[in-house]
Protein backbone atom coordinates (compact mmCIF):
# COMPACT_ATOMS: atom_id res chain seq x y z
CA UNK A 1 0.00 0.00 0.00
CA UNK A 2 1.60 3.18 -0.84
CA UNK A 3 1.74 5.69 2.11
CA UNK A 4 0.54 9.35 1.64
CA UNK A 5 3.64 12.16 1.94
CA UNK A 6 3.13 14.90 4.87
CA UNK A 7 4.83 18.19 5.60
CA UNK A 8 3.94 18.35 9.23
CA UNK A 9 5.91 19.80 12.05
CA UNK A 10 5.58 20.13 15.73
CA UNK A 11 5.97 23.05 17.34
CA UNK A 12 5.64 22.05 20.91
CA UNK A 13 6.93 18.61 22.08
CA UNK A 14 5.57 18.96 25.39
CA UNK A 15 2.31 19.57 23.77
CA UNK A 16 2.25 16.38 21.64
CA UNK A 17 3.27 14.33 24.78
CA UNK A 18 0.22 16.20 26.62
CA UNK A 19 -1.87 14.67 23.41
CA UNK A 20 -0.40 11.45 23.68
CA UNK A 21 -3.08 9.71 26.19
CA UNK A 22 -4.27 5.99 26.64
CA UNK A 23 -7.88 5.28 27.19
CA UNK A 24 -8.54 1.65 28.93
CA UNK A 25 -11.81 0.77 27.50
CA UNK A 26 -12.10 -1.56 30.57
CA UNK A 27 -13.49 1.19 32.34
CA UNK A 28 -16.98 1.96 31.25
CA UNK A 29 -18.95 5.36 31.85
CA UNK A 30 -22.56 5.10 31.28
CA UNK A 31 -23.23 8.07 28.76
CA UNK A 32 -26.19 10.23 30.72
CA UNK A 33 -27.72 13.72 29.51
CA UNK A 34 -29.88 16.63 30.98
CA UNK A 35 -33.23 17.36 29.49
CA UNK A 36 -35.15 20.45 29.97
CA UNK A 37 -36.21 20.51 32.87
CA UNK A 38 -32.56 19.64 35.01
CA UNK A 39 -33.63 15.37 35.19
CA UNK A 40 -31.01 13.12 34.29
CA UNK A 41 -32.07 10.39 32.37
CA UNK A 42 -30.11 7.55 30.13
CA UNK A 43 -29.12 8.40 26.73
CA UNK A 44 -31.16 6.63 24.16
CA UNK A 45 -29.73 5.57 21.11
CA UNK A 46 -32.72 3.50 19.59
CA UNK A 47 -32.91 5.94 16.77
CA UNK A 48 -29.43 6.20 16.01
CA UNK A 49 -27.14 3.67 14.19
CA UNK A 50 -25.67 0.45 16.33
CA UNK A 51 -23.52 1.23 19.04
CA UNK A 52 -19.71 0.90 18.02
CA UNK A 53 -17.79 -2.43 18.97
CA UNK A 54 -15.08 -1.47 21.18
CA UNK A 55 -12.84 -4.88 22.02
CA UNK A 56 -9.32 -2.90 22.65
CA UNK A 57 -7.75 -2.80 26.04
CA UNK A 58 -6.16 0.25 25.22
CA UNK A 59 -5.81 3.20 22.40
CA UNK A 60 -3.04 4.95 21.24
CA UNK A 61 -4.17 8.65 20.62
CA UNK A 62 -1.02 10.72 20.11
CA UNK A 63 -1.05 11.24 16.62
CA UNK A 64 -2.16 13.45 14.78
CA UNK A 65 -1.91 11.25 11.50
CA UNK A 66 -2.42 7.76 10.54
CA UNK A 67 -0.15 5.34 11.96
CA UNK A 68 1.31 3.36 9.63
CA UNK A 69 3.86 1.36 10.79
CA UNK A 70 4.10 -0.69 14.69
CA UNK A 71 7.15 -2.45 16.59
CA UNK A 72 7.19 -4.68 19.58
CA UNK A 73 10.01 -4.37 21.25
CA UNK A 74 11.61 -8.25 21.29
CA UNK A 75 12.81 -8.23 24.94
CA UNK A 76 10.20 -5.74 26.50
CA UNK A 77 6.66 -7.04 25.87
CA UNK A 78 5.19 -4.16 27.26
CA UNK A 79 7.63 -1.87 24.93
CA UNK A 80 5.74 -0.67 21.79
CA UNK A 81 6.61 1.97 18.41
CA UNK A 82 4.31 3.82 16.19
CA UNK A 83 5.01 6.12 13.36
CA UNK A 84 2.44 8.25 11.64
CA UNK A 85 1.56 10.55 9.35
CA UNK A 86 2.41 12.83 11.48
CA UNK A 87 6.43 12.57 11.04
CA UNK A 88 6.85 12.13 14.92
CA UNK A 89 8.04 8.24 16.30
CA UNK A 90 6.65 7.40 19.89
CA UNK A 91 7.79 5.14 22.00
CA UNK A 92 4.91 4.14 24.80
CA UNK A 93 3.79 0.88 27.34
CA UNK A 94 1.13 -0.86 27.03
CA UNK A 95 -1.05 -0.15 30.05
CA UNK A 96 1.24 2.46 31.60
CA UNK A 97 -0.88 6.05 29.93
CA UNK A 98 2.23 8.01 31.77
CA UNK A 99 5.14 6.62 30.17
CA UNK A 100 6.15 7.48 26.70
CA UNK A 101 8.95 9.23 24.54
CA UNK A 102 8.20 11.65 21.86
CA UNK A 103 10.76 10.92 19.34
CA UNK A 104 10.93 13.94 16.42
CA UNK A 105 13.60 13.45 13.81
CA UNK A 106 11.90 13.19 10.33
CA UNK A 107 10.68 15.99 8.20
CA UNK A 108 8.11 13.10 6.61
CA UNK A 109 5.69 10.39 7.52
CA UNK A 110 7.14 7.49 9.59
CA UNK A 111 6.97 4.75 7.00
CA UNK A 112 8.87 1.67 8.79
CA UNK A 113 9.29 0.68 12.49
CA UNK A 114 11.97 -2.23 13.59
CA UNK A 115 13.78 -3.12 16.84
CA UNK A 116 16.89 -4.68 17.23
CA UNK A 117 17.27 -8.15 18.34
CA UNK A 118 18.02 -7.61 21.60
CA UNK A 119 15.46 -5.03 21.87
CA UNK A 120 17.87 -1.74 23.02
CA UNK A 121 17.96 0.06 19.36
CA UNK A 122 14.73 1.44 17.93
CA UNK A 123 15.11 2.53 13.65
CA UNK A 124 12.44 4.29 11.99
CA UNK A 125 12.46 4.98 8.36
CA UNK A 126 10.82 7.92 6.91
CA UNK A 127 9.39 8.99 3.30
CA UNK A 128 12.06 11.83 3.82
CA UNK A 129 14.78 9.52 3.12
CA UNK A 130 16.81 9.15 6.19
CA UNK A 131 16.60 6.42 8.90
CA UNK A 132 16.77 7.55 12.09
CA UNK A 133 18.38 5.17 15.16
CA UNK A 134 17.03 5.78 18.64
CA UNK A 135 17.68 3.95 21.84
CA UNK A 136 14.88 1.85 23.38
CA UNK A 137 14.84 3.02 26.93
CA UNK A 138 15.53 6.99 26.52
CA UNK A 139 14.36 7.93 22.96
CA UNK A 140 17.52 9.29 22.57
CA UNK A 141 18.59 9.33 18.74
CA UNK A 142 21.71 7.69 18.49
CA UNK A 143 22.38 8.17 14.90
CA UNK A 144 20.71 9.71 11.63
CA UNK A 145 21.71 7.35 8.65
CA UNK A 146 21.73 9.53 5.65
CA UNK A 147 22.06 8.38 1.73
CA UNK A 148 19.44 7.27 0.26
CA UNK A 149 17.51 9.79 -2.04
CA UNK A 150 14.18 9.19 -2.03
CA UNK A 151 11.45 7.87 0.75
CA UNK A 152 12.39 5.04 2.95
CA UNK A 153 10.11 1.41 2.19
CA UNK A 154 11.42 -0.53 4.89
CA UNK A 155 13.66 -1.13 7.58
CA UNK A 156 14.96 -4.45 9.29
CA UNK A 157 17.58 -5.47 11.19
CA UNK A 158 20.31 -8.45 11.24
CA UNK A 159 18.89 -11.28 13.47
CA UNK A 160 22.19 -11.11 15.80
CA UNK A 161 24.04 -8.14 15.40
CA UNK A 162 23.81 -4.43 15.46
CA UNK A 163 23.56 -3.69 11.39
CA UNK A 164 20.11 -2.08 9.93
CA UNK A 165 19.03 -2.62 6.30
CA UNK A 166 16.36 0.07 4.33
CA UNK A 167 14.62 -0.60 0.78
CA UNK A 168 14.34 3.27 -0.73
CA UNK A 169 12.40 4.23 -3.86
CA UNK A 170 15.83 5.36 -5.48
CA UNK A 171 16.26 1.40 -6.62
CA UNK A 172 18.70 0.81 -3.83
CA UNK A 173 19.12 -0.72 -0.35
CA UNK A 174 21.40 0.29 2.35
CA UNK A 175 23.32 -1.50 5.03
CA UNK A 176 24.85 0.48 8.01
CA UNK A 177 26.25 -0.77 11.10
CA UNK A 178 24.38 1.14 13.69
CA UNK A 179 26.84 1.52 16.51
CA UNK A 180 29.14 3.70 14.16
CA UNK A 181 26.76 5.24 11.55
CA UNK A 182 29.33 4.00 9.20
CA UNK A 183 27.57 3.07 6.11
CA UNK A 184 28.24 -0.29 4.90
CA UNK A 185 27.17 -1.36 1.49
CA UNK A 186 24.74 -0.33 -1.19
CA UNK A 187 22.48 -2.45 -2.65
CA UNK A 188 22.35 -1.25 -6.43
CA UNK A 189 20.72 -3.21 -9.25
CA UNK A 190 17.03 -2.89 -9.01
CA UNK A 191 15.02 -1.34 -11.87
CA UNK A 192 12.67 0.33 -9.06
CA UNK A 193 11.74 1.22 -5.99
CA UNK A 194 13.30 -1.74 -3.62
CA UNK A 195 9.81 -2.57 -2.04
CA UNK A 196 10.69 -5.33 0.49
CA UNK A 197 13.63 -7.07 1.75
CA UNK A 198 15.13 -9.11 4.44
CA UNK A 199 17.90 -10.91 6.06
CA UNK A 200 17.68 -14.84 6.13
CA UNK A 201 17.41 -15.79 10.04
CA UNK A 202 21.06 -17.22 9.91
CA UNK A 203 22.30 -13.52 8.95
CA UNK A 204 24.53 -14.86 6.16
CA UNK A 205 22.26 -13.50 2.80
CA UNK A 206 20.35 -10.39 2.06
CA UNK A 207 16.91 -10.98 -0.15
CA UNK A 208 15.25 -7.43 -1.64
CA UNK A 209 12.29 -7.66 -4.12
CA UNK A 210 11.53 -4.53 -6.41
CA UNK A 211 8.98 -2.96 -8.35
CA UNK A 212 10.51 -3.94 -11.19
CA UNK A 213 9.87 -7.73 -10.89
CA UNK A 214 12.74 -8.76 -9.68
CA UNK A 215 14.10 -10.50 -6.60
CA UNK A 216 17.65 -10.17 -5.99
CA UNK A 217 19.91 -12.03 -3.30
CA UNK A 218 23.30 -10.10 -2.42
CA UNK A 219 26.01 -11.05 -0.03
CA UNK A 220 26.34 -8.48 2.87
CA UNK A 221 30.00 -8.44 2.86
CA UNK A 222 30.66 -7.55 -0.48
CA UNK A 223 27.60 -5.91 -1.96
CA UNK A 224 27.21 -8.35 -4.47
CA UNK A 225 24.11 -9.91 -5.76
CA UNK A 226 24.67 -13.23 -6.32
CA UNK A 227 21.28 -14.34 -7.28
CA UNK A 228 18.26 -12.45 -9.49
CA UNK A 229 15.27 -13.64 -10.20
CA UNK A 230 13.10 -12.14 -13.01
CA UNK A 231 11.00 -12.96 -15.95
CA UNK A 232 8.98 -15.92 -16.61
CA UNK A 233 8.12 -18.25 -14.54
CA UNK A 234 8.55 -15.16 -12.20
CA UNK A 235 6.25 -12.07 -11.57
CA UNK A 236 5.13 -10.49 -14.47
CA UNK A 237 4.51 -7.01 -12.12
CA UNK A 238 6.32 -5.39 -9.42
CA UNK A 239 7.09 -7.53 -6.26
CA UNK A 240 5.00 -6.12 -2.63
CA UNK A 241 5.93 -7.93 0.13
CA UNK A 242 8.39 -11.15 0.94
CA UNK A 243 9.02 -13.89 4.02
CA UNK A 244 12.09 -16.03 4.27
CA UNK A 245 11.45 -19.88 5.56
CA UNK A 246 13.17 -20.19 9.17
CA UNK A 247 16.35 -22.56 7.76
CA UNK A 248 17.12 -19.90 4.99
CA UNK A 249 16.00 -21.41 2.15
CA UNK A 250 12.81 -20.56 0.31
CA UNK A 251 11.56 -17.00 -0.20
CA UNK A 252 7.55 -16.40 -0.87
CA UNK A 253 7.12 -13.06 -2.41
CA UNK A 254 4.17 -11.52 -3.33
CA UNK A 255 3.01 -9.28 -6.34
CA UNK A 256 0.63 -6.52 -8.03
CA UNK A 257 0.11 -9.55 -10.45
CA UNK A 258 -1.85 -11.38 -8.21
CA UNK A 259 0.19 -14.49 -7.50
CA UNK A 260 2.94 -15.37 -4.85
CA UNK A 261 5.79 -17.33 -5.86
CA UNK A 262 8.23 -19.60 -3.79
CA UNK A 263 12.00 -19.46 -4.66
CA UNK A 264 15.11 -21.46 -3.85
CA UNK A 265 17.38 -18.83 -2.32
CA UNK A 266 20.46 -21.06 -2.77
CA UNK A 267 20.00 -21.97 -6.49
CA UNK A 268 17.45 -18.76 -7.58
CA UNK A 269 14.91 -21.56 -8.95
CA UNK A 270 11.52 -20.89 -9.17
CA UNK A 271 10.01 -23.86 -7.00
CA UNK A 272 5.91 -22.97 -7.29
CA UNK A 273 3.71 -20.55 -8.12
CA UNK A 274 0.53 -19.81 -5.78
CA UNK A 275 -2.28 -18.58 -8.40
CA UNK A 276 -5.68 -17.96 -6.70
CA UNK A 277 -5.47 -14.25 -5.54
CA UNK A 278 -7.79 -11.85 -8.28
CA UNK A 279 -6.00 -8.70 -7.17
CA UNK A 280 -2.44 -7.67 -5.28
CA UNK A 281 -1.04 -10.21 -3.15
CA UNK A 282 0.02 -7.58 -0.22
CA UNK A 283 1.42 -10.00 2.78
CA UNK A 284 3.03 -13.40 3.32
CA UNK A 285 3.97 -15.98 5.72
CA UNK A 286 5.37 -18.79 6.52
CA UNK A 287 4.45 -21.11 9.29
CA UNK A 288 6.44 -22.00 12.38
CA UNK A 289 7.63 -25.63 12.55
CA UNK A 290 4.83 -26.56 10.15
CA UNK A 291 4.88 -26.81 5.82
CA UNK A 292 2.65 -24.07 5.46
CA UNK A 293 2.24 -20.67 3.54
CA UNK A 294 -0.43 -17.81 4.14
CA UNK A 295 -0.73 -15.08 1.25
CA UNK A 296 -3.15 -11.87 1.89
CA UNK A 297 -4.74 -10.22 -1.03
CA UNK A 298 -6.23 -7.24 -2.17
CA UNK A 299 -9.49 -9.08 -2.62
CA UNK A 300 -9.96 -9.54 0.51
CA UNK A 301 -8.54 -13.45 0.92
CA UNK A 302 -6.05 -14.87 3.28
CA UNK A 303 -5.18 -17.89 1.52
CA UNK A 304 -3.63 -21.19 3.41
CA UNK A 305 -1.13 -23.13 1.55
CA UNK A 306 0.28 -26.19 1.77
CA UNK A 307 4.00 -26.40 0.75
CA UNK A 308 3.89 -30.00 -0.31
CA UNK A 309 1.78 -30.01 -2.20
CA UNK A 310 1.43 -26.24 -3.12
CA UNK A 311 -2.51 -26.41 -2.94
CA UNK A 312 -4.47 -24.29 -1.02
CA UNK A 313 -5.97 -25.53 2.60
CA UNK A 314 -8.47 -22.81 3.42
CA UNK A 315 -9.78 -19.70 2.09
CA UNK A 316 -10.56 -16.62 4.50
CA UNK A 317 -12.51 -14.02 3.50
CA UNK A 318 -12.41 -10.42 4.54
CA UNK A 319 -15.09 -7.80 3.70
CA UNK A 320 -11.94 -5.77 2.29
CA UNK A 321 -8.40 -5.88 1.13
CA UNK A 322 -5.93 -7.57 4.03
CA UNK A 323 -3.03 -5.07 4.41
CA UNK A 324 -0.51 -7.91 6.73
CA UNK A 325 -0.72 -11.20 8.33
CA UNK A 326 1.39 -12.60 11.00
CA UNK A 327 1.92 -16.14 12.42
CA UNK A 328 1.70 -16.90 16.25
CA UNK A 329 4.97 -18.47 17.06
CA UNK A 330 2.74 -19.84 20.30
CA UNK A 331 0.49 -21.56 18.19
CA UNK A 332 -0.88 -22.05 14.64
CA UNK A 333 -2.92 -18.38 14.90
CA UNK A 334 -2.82 -16.63 11.80
CA UNK A 335 -3.56 -12.69 12.43
CA UNK A 336 -4.88 -10.66 9.84
CA UNK A 337 -5.19 -6.76 9.51
CA UNK A 338 -7.74 -5.70 7.42
CA UNK A 339 -8.75 -2.59 5.22
CA UNK A 340 -12.35 -2.58 7.12
CA UNK A 341 -10.67 -1.72 9.99
CA UNK A 342 -10.74 -4.98 11.94
CA UNK A 343 -8.13 -7.26 13.26
CA UNK A 344 -9.02 -11.42 12.81
CA UNK A 345 -7.65 -14.50 14.35
CA UNK A 346 -7.43 -17.93 11.75
CA UNK A 347 -7.14 -21.15 12.71
CA UNK A 348 -3.91 -22.33 10.68
CA UNK A 349 -4.84 -25.84 10.11
CA UNK A 350 -8.25 -25.30 9.39
CA UNK A 351 -8.98 -21.65 8.50
CA UNK A 352 -11.76 -21.01 10.92
CA UNK A 353 -12.25 -17.71 11.95
CA UNK A 354 -11.65 -18.03 15.65
CA UNK A 355 -12.31 -13.73 16.71
CA UNK A 356 -13.13 -10.61 15.28
CA UNK A 357 -11.13 -7.76 17.19
CA UNK A 358 -12.66 -4.46 16.50
CA UNK A 359 -12.90 -0.31 17.60
CA UNK A 360 -10.72 1.10 14.92
CA UNK A 361 -13.19 3.30 12.85
CA UNK A 362 -10.77 3.12 9.51
CA UNK A 363 -8.62 1.47 7.46
CA UNK A 364 -6.25 -0.77 9.73
CA UNK A 365 -2.55 -0.20 7.99
CA UNK A 366 0.01 -2.58 10.12
CA UNK A 367 -0.52 -5.15 12.86
CA UNK A 368 2.44 -6.61 15.18
CA UNK A 369 2.13 -9.18 17.81
CA UNK A 370 3.63 -8.42 21.41
CA UNK A 371 6.75 -11.04 21.88
CA UNK A 372 4.82 -12.95 25.19
CA UNK A 373 1.90 -13.46 22.24
CA UNK A 374 -0.63 -11.32 25.30
CA UNK A 375 -1.27 -8.98 22.86
CA UNK A 376 -2.16 -8.23 18.96
CA UNK A 377 -1.63 -4.37 18.53
CA UNK A 378 -2.67 -2.56 15.16
CA UNK A 379 -2.38 0.51 13.52
CA UNK A 380 -4.97 2.35 11.49
CA UNK A 381 -6.13 5.80 9.48
CA UNK A 382 -8.28 6.69 12.34
CA UNK A 383 -4.86 7.89 13.17
CA UNK A 384 -5.00 5.50 16.43
CA UNK A 385 -3.05 2.37 17.39
CA UNK A 386 -4.92 -0.35 19.52
CA UNK A 387 -3.94 -2.83 21.37
CA UNK A 388 -6.31 -5.87 21.82
CA UNK A 389 -5.58 -8.81 24.19
CA UNK A 390 -4.83 -12.26 22.87
CA UNK A 391 -7.91 -14.93 23.46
Amino acid sequence: MAIQRSNSSVENEEEEAEDAVFVNYNDVMQEINIDEEGDMEEENNDDEEAEEVEDSVHAFTGHEGPVYSLACNPADATLVATGGGDDITFLWRIGEGDFHHTLQGHTDSVAALAFSSDGQLLASGGLDGIVNVWESSTGTLRHKLEGPGDAIEWVKWHPRGKLVLAGSEDFTAWLWNAETGACMTVLSGHGGSVTCGDFTPDGRTICTGGEDGSFRVWNPRTGESTRVVQGHPFHTEGLTCLSISSDSTIAITGSTDTNACLVNIQTGRVAGALTEHTKSVETTGFADGLPMVATGGMEGKLIIWDLQTLSARATCEHEDGVVKLLWSPMSQVIYTGCLDGKVRAWDGRTGNCEHVYQGHKDSILDIALTKDGRFILSGSDDNTARAFEVL
